[in-house]
């Protein structure tokens, strides 16, 4: 029998690391050729088609990369998040979500 070693793959550094083009995220990306198509389909036939097109679209893609970096991954998601929730919050304010648990006894399991 001839000793074979144990079989081994490379698997990437951080498992958990998200996927990043051009230094964007994905929603990013969607958000920044959402604007090229919706721009270029309403001022595409225009005289001011480069300037409003690729203007706005270089705009948005530069304000999302300076305004991003250094920040942790969804930021912009979270910021929005953050504005869109009442500024006033009551801490006695009553619960909605809350729903009270109701212990079963051991005759109605049963059944």
């Amino acid at each position: 029998m001839e000793n074979q070693g144990l079989l081994t793959t490379k698997v990437p550094r951080a498992l958990e690391m998200k996927t990043k083009l051009f230094g964007f995220e994905l929603p990013d990306l969607l958000l920044i050729f959402m604007n090229l198509a919706v721009t270029n389909l309403v001022f595409g036939s225009t005289s001011f088609r480069y300037a409003l097109v690729w203007g706005t679209t270089l705009g948005l893609a530069s304000f999302l990369f300076f305004s991003k970096r250094g920040r942790p991954d969804n930021y912009l998601q979270h910021l929005g998040e953050i504005i869109a929730q009442p500024s006033y919050k009551a801490a006695g304010q009553v619960d909605q979500k809350y729903r009270k648990f109701r212990k079963e006894s051991a005759n109605e399991v049963c059944k």
